[in-house]
């Protein structure tokens, strides 16, 4: 026995097919999604010189698809923001690339910085706005591709539903 550790390998250990899996084309699991988010994030000159900004609506632009997702790159002008909705049956990773953003959600407000990543499930509603005095740019993954985003009313963390009867009550 090697008295520098406990651990013998006996044979190949590139015979053992389960231990080695094959590089994906594309990303499957949530954790590929965010290294795919991490990925974009940081190579600037995939999105920088496609940022554009609009002073009537958040400005999109479909970055890159692959089988079954969608990348989108947004902007936001100080005071644009998203409306209260969902995404469907979209699961999806996003991050902010410049600037700051805020999310409101029915658990309450979080300010979004460069490199915050949030990760969510069908159903999630939020609203997000650019609160800031500066312009913002957002990445997101959406899987499936975004298909539908239903608009909710504007009432936010004031609002719970109850999941026995689906009757709104207020706090």
């Amino acid at each position: 026995m090697n008295s520098d550790s406990d651990l013998q390998i006996a044979g190949d250990i590139l015979e053992v097919p389960h231990l080695l899996q094959a590089p994906r084309e594309h990303p499957a699991t949530v954790a590929e999604f965010a290294g795919l988010v991490r990925s974009l994030a940081a190579d600037r000159s995939a999105w920088q010189d496609l940022v554009r900004y609009d002073a009537t609506t958040r400005w999109y632009h479909r970055l890159r698809t692959g089988p079954g997702y969608e990348v989108w790159l947004l902007s936001w002008l100080p005071g644009q923001g998203s409306g209260r909705h969902d995404h469907g049956p979209s699961s999806g990773v996003w991050t902010v690339l410049e600037g700051a953003l805020t999310e409101r959600t029915e658990r309450g407000t979080r300010a979004l910085r460069p490199g915050t990543q949030k990760v969510f499930a069908p159903g999630h509603v939020h609203e997000v706005v650019n609160d800031a005095l500066e312009p913002a740019v957002s990445l997101h993954v959406y899987f499936p591709g975004l298909t539908e985003m239903p608009m909710h009313s504007p009432q936010c963390s004031a609002t719970a539903r109850s999941t026995d009867t689906g009757a709104v009550t207020t706090a």
